[in-house]
Protein backbone atom coordinates (compact mmCIF):
# COMPACT_ATOMS: atom_id res chain seq x y z
CA UNK A 1 0.00 0.00 0.00
CA UNK A 2 2.94 2.46 0.74
CA UNK A 3 4.32 1.51 -2.63
CA UNK A 4 0.86 2.13 -4.01
CA UNK A 5 0.79 6.09 -2.42
CA UNK A 6 4.11 6.41 -3.86
CA UNK A 7 3.59 5.54 -7.18
CA UNK A 8 -0.32 7.44 -7.10
CA UNK A 9 1.55 11.19 -5.64
CA UNK A 10 4.21 10.36 -8.78
CA UNK A 11 1.18 10.12 -11.22
CA UNK A 12 -0.72 12.74 -10.18
CA UNK A 13 2.77 14.57 -10.05
CA UNK A 14 2.41 14.04 -14.20
CA UNK A 15 -1.30 14.11 -15.14
CA UNK A 16 -2.95 16.61 -12.53
CA UNK A 17 -2.49 20.11 -11.29
CA UNK A 18 -3.85 21.67 -8.46
CA UNK A 19 -7.54 22.05 -8.61
CA UNK A 20 -8.95 25.79 -8.96
CA UNK A 21 -10.89 26.88 -5.74
CA UNK A 22 -12.29 29.51 -8.13
CA UNK A 23 -16.03 28.59 -9.09
CA UNK A 24 -18.33 30.15 -11.37
CA UNK A 25 -21.99 30.05 -12.28
CA UNK A 26 -21.86 27.74 -14.44
CA UNK A 27 -20.73 24.47 -12.39
CA UNK A 28 -23.96 23.52 -11.83
CA UNK A 29 -22.92 21.98 -8.31
CA UNK A 30 -25.35 19.06 -7.74
CA UNK A 31 -23.48 17.97 -4.17
CA UNK A 32 -21.11 18.79 -1.78
CA UNK A 33 -19.93 16.40 0.15
CA UNK A 34 -17.85 16.94 2.99
CA UNK A 35 -15.66 14.31 5.13
CA UNK A 36 -15.03 14.59 8.67
CA UNK A 37 -11.96 12.15 9.57
CA UNK A 38 -11.29 11.15 13.31
CA UNK A 39 -7.95 11.50 14.38
CA UNK A 40 -8.88 11.79 18.12
CA UNK A 41 -6.23 9.86 20.78
CA UNK A 42 -8.28 6.55 20.19
CA UNK A 43 -7.38 6.65 16.77
CA UNK A 44 -3.38 4.99 16.86
CA UNK A 45 -0.75 5.75 14.08
CA UNK A 46 -1.60 2.48 12.35
CA UNK A 47 -5.55 3.33 12.58
CA UNK A 48 -4.62 6.63 11.31
CA UNK A 49 -2.92 5.43 7.77
CA UNK A 50 -5.14 3.26 7.37
CA UNK A 51 -7.68 5.63 7.45
CA UNK A 52 -5.66 7.55 5.00
CA UNK A 53 -4.73 5.01 2.87
CA UNK A 54 -8.42 3.69 2.54
CA UNK A 55 -9.98 6.89 1.89
CA UNK A 56 -7.58 7.04 -1.15
CA UNK A 57 -8.67 3.34 -2.03
CA UNK A 58 -12.25 4.07 -2.08
CA UNK A 59 -11.38 7.53 -4.35
CA UNK A 60 -9.99 5.69 -6.77
CA UNK A 61 -12.64 2.40 -6.82
CA UNK A 62 -14.59 2.16 -10.17
CA UNK A 63 -17.42 2.24 -8.21
CA UNK A 64 -16.83 5.60 -6.58
CA UNK A 65 -15.41 7.23 -10.00
CA UNK A 66 -18.44 6.53 -11.73
CA UNK A 67 -20.28 8.34 -9.22
CA UNK A 68 -18.24 11.23 -9.83
CA UNK A 69 -18.22 11.29 -13.37
CA UNK A 70 -22.01 10.07 -14.33
CA UNK A 71 -24.18 11.77 -12.69
CA UNK A 72 -25.89 15.17 -13.69
CA UNK A 73 -23.53 17.81 -13.02
CA UNK A 74 -20.30 17.99 -10.78
CA UNK A 75 -19.56 17.63 -7.30
CA UNK A 76 -17.58 20.01 -4.66
CA UNK A 77 -15.57 17.54 -2.24
CA UNK A 78 -13.86 19.19 0.71
CA UNK A 79 -12.16 16.62 3.78
CA UNK A 80 -11.52 17.68 7.42
CA UNK A 81 -9.58 16.15 10.15
CA UNK A 82 -11.37 16.51 13.91
CA UNK A 83 -10.73 15.79 17.29
CA UNK A 84 -10.66 17.91 20.18
CA UNK A 85 -13.01 20.97 21.05
CA UNK A 86 -10.60 23.51 18.99
CA UNK A 87 -8.36 20.35 16.88
CA UNK A 88 -10.28 20.79 13.33
CA UNK A 89 -8.31 21.36 10.19
CA UNK A 90 -8.65 21.29 6.31
CA UNK A 91 -7.17 18.73 4.91
CA UNK A 92 -8.90 19.32 1.02
CA UNK A 93 -10.31 22.49 0.69
CA UNK A 94 -13.60 22.67 -1.53
CA UNK A 95 -12.51 21.38 -5.10
CA UNK A 96 -14.91 21.02 -7.37
CA UNK A 97 -14.37 16.98 -9.22
CA UNK A 98 -15.37 17.01 -13.16
CA UNK A 99 -12.42 14.85 -14.42
CA UNK A 100 -10.10 11.98 -13.25
CA UNK A 101 -7.46 15.16 -13.25
CA UNK A 102 -9.32 16.87 -10.67
CA UNK A 103 -10.13 13.42 -8.59
CA UNK A 104 -6.42 12.47 -8.85
CA UNK A 105 -5.24 15.70 -7.55
CA UNK A 106 -7.23 15.39 -4.26
CA UNK A 107 -6.17 11.80 -4.23
CA UNK A 108 -2.33 13.42 -4.06
CA UNK A 109 -3.59 16.06 -1.12
CA UNK A 110 -4.95 13.24 0.84
CA UNK A 111 -1.36 11.21 0.44
CA UNK A 112 0.63 13.97 0.95
CA UNK A 113 -1.41 15.04 4.46
CA UNK A 114 0.55 14.57 8.24
CA UNK A 115 -1.22 13.87 11.25
CA UNK A 116 -2.64 17.07 12.57
CA UNK A 117 -3.49 15.91 16.21
CA UNK A 118 -3.04 13.06 18.14
CA UNK A 119 -3.70 13.35 21.74
CA UNK A 120 -6.90 14.79 22.17
CA UNK A 121 -10.22 13.72 23.10
CA UNK A 122 -13.50 12.77 20.78
CA UNK A 123 -15.40 16.14 20.40
CA UNK A 124 -18.11 14.99 18.15
CA UNK A 125 -20.28 17.44 18.58
CA UNK A 126 -18.03 20.29 17.41
CA UNK A 127 -16.93 18.40 14.81
CA UNK A 128 -20.15 18.59 13.60
CA UNK A 129 -20.33 22.57 14.55
CA UNK A 130 -16.83 23.09 12.43
CA UNK A 131 -18.32 21.89 9.66
CA UNK A 132 -20.99 24.29 9.17
CA UNK A 133 -18.40 26.74 8.92
CA UNK A 134 -17.36 24.91 6.09
CA UNK A 135 -20.49 24.52 4.42
CA UNK A 136 -20.15 28.29 4.75
CA UNK A 137 -17.50 28.40 2.31
CA UNK A 138 -18.28 26.31 -0.13
CA UNK A 139 -19.92 26.56 -3.82
CA UNK A 140 -23.89 26.58 -4.57
CA UNK A 141 -24.85 23.16 -4.68
CA UNK A 142 -28.70 21.62 -5.36
CA UNK A 143 -27.39 19.35 -2.03
CA UNK A 144 -24.93 19.57 1.07
CA UNK A 145 -24.16 16.24 3.00
CA UNK A 146 -22.01 15.98 5.56
CA UNK A 147 -20.24 12.70 6.26
CA UNK A 148 -18.53 12.11 9.47
CA UNK A 149 -16.47 9.27 10.71
CA UNK A 150 -15.55 8.09 13.74
CA UNK A 151 -14.90 5.03 16.46
CA UNK A 152 -16.27 7.02 19.79
CA UNK A 153 -18.79 8.25 21.18
CA UNK A 154 -18.55 12.09 22.51
CA UNK A 155 -16.55 12.54 25.30
CA UNK A 156 -15.70 16.20 25.46
CA UNK A 157 -17.89 19.37 24.76
CA UNK A 158 -21.41 19.46 23.95
CA UNK A 159 -22.91 16.40 22.03
CA UNK A 160 -24.00 16.14 18.63
CA UNK A 161 -27.64 17.04 19.60
CA UNK A 162 -26.72 20.77 20.81
CA UNK A 163 -24.50 21.41 17.62
CA UNK A 164 -27.65 20.73 15.21
CA UNK A 165 -29.24 23.52 17.87
CA UNK A 166 -26.81 26.15 17.50
CA UNK A 167 -25.13 25.90 14.27
CA UNK A 168 -27.12 26.69 11.03
CA UNK A 169 -27.15 22.55 8.93
CA UNK A 170 -30.63 23.34 8.08
CA UNK A 171 -30.60 21.34 4.96
CA UNK A 172 -27.68 19.65 5.41
CA UNK A 173 -27.80 15.71 5.38
CA UNK A 174 -25.77 14.16 7.93
CA UNK A 175 -24.40 10.27 7.39
CA UNK A 176 -21.86 8.41 9.27
CA UNK A 177 -19.26 5.92 9.23
CA UNK A 178 -19.30 3.94 12.64
CA UNK A 179 -15.80 1.89 13.23
CA UNK A 180 -16.42 -0.53 15.58
CA UNK A 181 -14.83 -3.38 17.18
CA UNK A 182 -16.00 -6.50 18.72
CA UNK A 183 -20.08 -4.80 18.94
CA UNK A 184 -22.41 -2.29 17.06
CA UNK A 185 -22.26 -0.18 20.00
CA UNK A 186 -20.72 2.65 18.09
CA UNK A 187 -23.11 2.15 15.20
CA UNK A 188 -25.90 2.37 17.20
CA UNK A 189 -24.69 5.61 18.74
CA UNK A 190 -24.03 7.03 15.47
CA UNK A 191 -27.77 6.11 14.53
CA UNK A 192 -29.30 7.60 17.48
CA UNK A 193 -27.02 10.51 18.30
CA UNK A 194 -25.20 11.91 14.48
CA UNK A 195 -27.28 11.19 11.70
CA UNK A 196 -29.73 13.61 10.49
CA UNK A 197 -31.71 14.05 7.34
CA UNK A 198 -34.04 12.27 4.86
CA UNK A 199 -32.58 9.04 3.68
CA UNK A 200 -29.08 9.53 6.22
CA UNK A 201 -27.71 6.57 6.90
CA UNK A 202 -24.60 4.85 8.96
CA UNK A 203 -21.90 2.78 7.58
CA UNK A 204 -20.12 0.27 9.86
CA UNK A 205 -16.64 -0.78 9.86
CA UNK A 206 -15.85 -3.73 11.96
CA UNK A 207 -12.56 -1.77 12.50
CA UNK A 208 -10.21 -0.03 11.10
CA UNK A 209 -8.76 -2.92 8.39
CA UNK A 210 -12.17 -2.79 7.10
CA UNK A 211 -12.43 1.40 6.90
CA UNK A 212 -11.23 1.33 2.62
CA UNK A 213 -14.67 -1.16 2.20
CA UNK A 214 -16.93 0.99 4.11
CA UNK A 215 -16.10 3.75 2.83
CA UNK A 216 -16.37 2.68 -0.66
CA UNK A 217 -19.41 1.74 0.12
CA UNK A 218 -20.89 5.00 1.94
CA UNK A 219 -19.28 7.09 -1.13
CA UNK A 220 -20.64 5.04 -3.42
CA UNK A 221 -24.11 5.56 -1.85
CA UNK A 222 -23.33 8.86 -1.53
CA UNK A 223 -22.60 9.66 -4.57
CA UNK A 224 -25.82 7.98 -6.79
CA UNK A 225 -27.03 9.98 -9.20
CA UNK A 226 -29.90 12.01 -8.64
CA UNK A 227 -32.59 11.59 -10.90
CA UNK A 228 -34.98 14.69 -9.78
CA UNK A 229 -37.80 12.92 -10.82
CA UNK A 230 -36.40 10.48 -7.59
CA UNK A 231 -35.61 13.71 -5.41
CA UNK A 232 -39.57 14.82 -5.85
CA UNK A 233 -40.88 11.24 -5.53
Amino acid sequence: MIRHLAYLVGLTGVLSAPASAQFTADDQCRLALLLGMDVSASVDTNEYLLQQQGLISALLSPEVQNGFFNGPGPVAFAVYEWSGRFQQDMLVEWTMIRTQADLLAVTEEVARGTRTHEDFPTALGYAIGFAAQAFAQAPPCLFQTLDISGDGQNNDGFPPEAAYAHFGLEGVTVNGLAIGGASREIELYYEAEVIRGPGAFVEHALNHDHFAEAMRRKLERELRAMILGEVLD
